[in-house]
């Protein structure tokens, strides 16, 4: 496995592949060390992991370097999210114990109660576009519920796995309790199939979710998936475009526009259609791209060739179909896999830019005739992760974001973002499970009825 720095195009360290026989060792070697993990008690875990949120804060700067290096954000959005995970420990270290409480029930018998009580080996397979946060929101919580974890991270961030690992090491974690396998994809699929393996998460893209949930329910085992997204954005006539504008330039441009849950479809209203517009253009714009270690870039490059030419080639489709591309869309005569902040209006049904993620820089913008119309075509796709109404009537804006908008986050006023104290997660297309929170924590136990006559 060998990282490419989408920045300079400039191959970074070589990192070996496991063999199948060092797979075995490592399934096994986890599955004793669960055997006394899952015995340890909460405050022993939660002193560990507290010490992990120390060893992340104490080596942010490394950390951040080695994600801005393998993929290409920014280094202050890659110092953010060290921080982030930082956070996340320290919230399963602090919550675990009351989440996974006994919950007393009421009935016939003497004593009923349900004990949640950890599975075993969760197996991660996890992206690359937030390389250190979308490890950590697993397995902060599969570790604080005693379960043991074996990551396959994207073969592109490999330095980021070994990285992750040396944090629980250096925080006082058994060696084998978190372990990293840079396998294939075939390989994985052996590894879900082990009969030591209890339950699979997966983060990524809709194809790859389909395949994993086939694979775990092959061999009866439960998953997680956190899958892709094209999410809605309604400004509303009567929205701060002020605060609009801003709030959805920087939810579509984070993380150089390679997030699942940031602003893809620009809904407006045709009465305010050229003036949203003409502000998108101004925003979005004003963000310089660039290189990613520069602390006055606001974008860095796609993560790889491909995704930069697949990126451009669905707005190619989309100009051909129709659309209007008012700002950027040209492929930048640089060094690195670059594509600019880039606008496409008269967005109609049957486009790319329509039917499909986009995963970069490109908002795409839809003008509907009213509100009900808004939320026809919001709710007008294969995915369901996210949404957001820009309203001054918040009332209204939360009511029809609660009741009317499909999808798993429904933000009013405010870009679409996961938080360790919520629920995380999508319906539809965007995969099922759920992340982050009380919610998360239960996904991967064993939630057992104790009944005593």
């Amino acid at each position: 496995m060998q990282a490419i720095n989408p920045a300079t195009e400039q191959s970074l360290k070589d990192h070996p592949n496991h063999t199948d026989g060092q797979v075995i060792e490592t399934i096994e070697a986890s599955q004793k060390a669960f055997r006394e993990w899952k015995n340890t008690s909460f405050v022993y875990r939660a002193n560990l992991m507290k010490k992990a949120a120390n060893v992340l804060r104490s080596e942010q700067k490394a950390f951040a370097r080695m994600m801005t290096d393998e993929m290409g954000k920014t280094l202050k959005e890659s110092e953010a999210e060290v921080e982030k995970c930082a956070w996340v420990c320290e919230f399963y270290a602090d919550n675990a114990e009351e989440f996974l409480k006994d919950e007393v029930i009421e009935t016939d018998a003497s004593k009923s109660y349900v004990s949640y009580r950890p599975l075993g080996i969760v197996f991660a397979i996890m992206p690359w576009n937030y390389p250190f946060w979308q490890v950590f929101r697993f397995a902060a919580p599969s570790l604080m519920a005693g379960n043991v974890a074996i990551l396959k991270h994207a073969p592109n961030v490999p330095g980021c796995a070994e990285a992750i690992v040396s944090v629980f090491e250096k925080a006082g974690f058994p060696k084998e309790v978190f372990c990293n396998l840079n396998i294939s994809n075939e390989q994985a699929s052996n590894v879900i199939a082990h009969r030591y393996v209890k339950a699979v998460t997966l983060t990524g893209s809709t194809r790859a979710g389909k395949e994993v949930a086939k694979q775990a329910g092959a061999a009866l085992k439960k998953c997680v998936l956190e899958l892709g997204g094209s999410d809605p954005y309604i400004i509303h006539e009567d929205a701060d475009l002020d605060l609009a504008i801003k709030t959805t330039v920087a939810s579509r441009l984070k993380n150089n526009g390679q997030s699942c849950i940031s602003a893809k479809r620009f809904i407006v209203p045709e009465s305010i259609k050229e003036e949203v517009e003409q502000r998108l253009v101004a925003e979005m714009s004003s963000y310089k791209y660039g290189d990613p270690t520069d602390e006055n870039t606001d974008l860095g490059p796609l993560v790889g060739e491909k995704y930069r030419d697949q990126l451009h080639d669905q707005v190619k489709r989309s100009i051909e179909a129709g659309a209007m591309c008012i700002l950027g869309g040209k492929i930048p005569d640089m060094k690195g896999y670059y594509y600019p902040p880039t606008i496409l209006s008269n967005v109609k049904k049957g486009m790319p830019a329509y039917e499909e993620e986009l995963f970069g820089p490109v908002a795409t913008v839809i003008s509907v005739k009213h509100e009900e119309e808004a939320l026809e075509v919001a709710n007008d796709t294969y995915y369901g992760l996210g949404g957001a109404i820009f309203s001054r009537d918040v009332a209204k804006a939360e009511k029809l974001a609660a009741e009317k908008l499909e999808a798993g986050s429904c933000f009013v006023n405010e870009m679409v973002s996961s938080d360790p104290r919520l629920p995380f997660g999508g319906i539809n297309e965007s995969g099922f499970g759920r992340e982050l929170s009380r919610h998360g924590i239960k996904e991967f136990v064993n939630v057992k009825t104790v009944f005593i006559k």
